[in-house]
């Protein structure tokens, strides 16, 4: 049985591979500030997109997306301020969810 860590690297290395094929080049991955961790940073174009990838073991009630609440979203934001900060201070930005479902990938941009 995998651990949870062990299920959500392998999640987000899927999400890594999923938008490299949409055209993005990914960044970083398991960013980690103060505050908060973004699990991917990527560039669509000229937009930097934080990424909060999510996914939900069958036997769970609910889906990923509703595991990103205020709280969530405050210290994804906050990490998000140190990357721009030391890496891209005046590019534009956008935060979306990348969440694994039984039925498929589902990217919500701008979640959040």
């Amino acid at each position: 049985m995998m651990t949870s860590y062990q299920s959500g690297f392998m999640h987000e290395l899927r999400a890594a591979n999923y938008v490299r094929a949409q055209g993005y080049k990914v960044l970083e991955r398991r960013f980690r500030a103060a505050d908060g961790e973004i699990d991917l940073i990527a560039r669509d174009g000229d937009v930097i997109v934080f990424i909060e990838v999510k996914a939900r073991p069958q036997h769970r009630l609910g889906t990923g997306v509703e595991a990103v609440d205020l709280d969530k979203m405050r210290r994804v934001h906050d990490a998000a301020a140190v990357y721009l900060r030391r890496h891209a201070p005046d590019a534009p930005c956008r935060f979306d969810i990348l969440e694994f479902t039984r039925a498929g990938v589902r990217h919500m941009k701008n979640a959040f």
